[in-house]
């Protein structure tokens, strides 16, 4: 049970305040609702009898906070080369509401997009993603949006030029006069 004033996150939404619990009659059935305030001045009605089935949760804590700062350094995660199974895998962990799973995905497909694009639904996801792992943030630690953005942003950045960094180091070429150089020798002419 919620009361008025907490944070509390709807999957796929994001985080919002809850303004109000009202009785609203919906084709001839009362039911009481809560209203949640959603950032860009949205207000979602969920039942208060289903709000905990279809995912609602309080925001995380400042620890958890620190937490999802952690996933956005880490190196990206295995994800399917398919891009439509790729999709799929992300769309069911969004909807879990898993903050962390959230941050999984805006991380993952944010380094797949400075390296080869995203498509246009994975676009949208990321950006939905995004705005939803922003919104818990902003919440979370009370913090500006702007600010949130660009540190999440920044943790990215970093953490993708780190992943660039491990890919270079594991990709350098044998030293010289091995047998694999002079092999590579006889087919590449030298200049």
């Amino acid at each position: 049970m919620f009361n008025i004033g907490d944070k509390v996150v709807y999957p796929l939404h994001g985080a919002g305040v809850i303004e109000a619990i009202e009785e609203k009659a919906i084709l001839d059935e009362k039911q009481s609702y809560y209203i949640i305030k959603m950032p860009g001045e949205v207000k979602v009605m969920v039942p208060t009898s289903k709000a905990e089935d279809i995912g609602v949760r309080n925001i995380i804590d400042q620890e958890g906070a620190l937490k999802v700062i952690k996933v956005l350094e880490e190196e990206s995660t295995e994800m399917s080369t398919n891009w439509n199974k790729r999709y799929r895998d992300n769309m069911e962990k969004m909807k879990t509401g898993n903050i962390y799973e959230v941050a999984d995905i805006v991380r993952n497909l944010s380094f797949k997009q400075k390296d080869k694009g995203l498509s246009t639904g994975e676009k949208k996801m990321l950006l939905n993603a995004k705005q939803i792992l922003v919104s818990e943030l902003v919440l979370a630690q009370d913090k500006d949006k702007k600010e949130v953005e660009e540190l999440v942003e920044g943790k990215i950045n970093e953490s993708y030029e780190n992943h660039l960094t491990m890919l270079e180091e594991s990709t350098e070429p044998l030293a010289a006069g091995s047998e694999d150089t002079n092999i590579m020798k006889k087919f590449i002419p030298q200049v």
